[in-house]
């Protein structure tokens, strides 16, 4: 699946899912627009680092649309062919939202604490004093989080994760309004020439 992220204002981006088994769907706008690098990419990495199946993007790749996308108008199909197709999106993607209940906290959790150790790690004095804002929260969500999730974001996965985050936000922070990046779920490679 590639999930492709655009710059569509000065403070909006919205994502789009190309999956190769059902139907591109859609969000725009996206919340948690950041200059530095959007929510919702902070949770492809997440979910991907920490192998989460039913989190946001494991649902788009299963075929739902996590509650929030949907499938955008199709110049080459019909009325009826879209409404069918938008009716069974909705139906798969109700019955993962519900199975991903758990797995969707955990990735909130998850996605909160690096964002905080990200932030905190970087050179950006800026981004730092976020983080210092952000340090009883974050202290917060790992109490509410379990033992076995805090152990998943070990030191190791936390550079890990903190490394992917800093590749993406280089790109991402240089686009200008109107223009994209791809990004290959779960692997997490940039698509060559995805920006435009």
């Amino acid at each position: 699946m590639i999930i492709v992220f655009q710059r569509t204002g000065q403070r909006r981006y919205a994502i789009e899912a190309q999956r190769p088994d059902f139907p591109a769907v859609v969000m725009n706008p996206a919340p948690g627009y950041d200059q530095f690098l959007p929510h919702d990419m902070m949770h492809l990495v997440v979910e991907a680092q920490l192998g989460l199946t039913l989190g946001v993007f494991g649902q788009l790749a299963q075929g739902g649309d996590a509650g929030t996308f949907h499938l955008p108008l199709q110049q080459d199909k019909s009325a009826r062919e879209t409404a069918r197709a938008r009716t069974r999106i909705k139906a798969r993607g109700a019955k993962l939202l519900k199975e991903g209940r758990d797995e969707s906290a955990r990735s909130e959790r998850a996605t909160y604490i690096c964002w905080y150790e990200w932030l905190a790690r970087s050179q950006s004095s800026e981004l730092r004093k976020r983080a210092q804002g952000m340090a009883k929260n974050a202290e917060q969500v790992k109490d509410s989080a379990r033992a076995t999730e805090l152990r998943g974001l070990n030191k190791k996965k936390l550079d890990e994760i903190c490394g992917h985050l800093d590749r993406l936000s280089a790109h991402w922070s240089t686009l200008e309004v109107g223009q994209a990046m791809a990004v290959r779920w779960p692997d997490l490679s940039i698509v060559p020439n995805s920006t435009s």
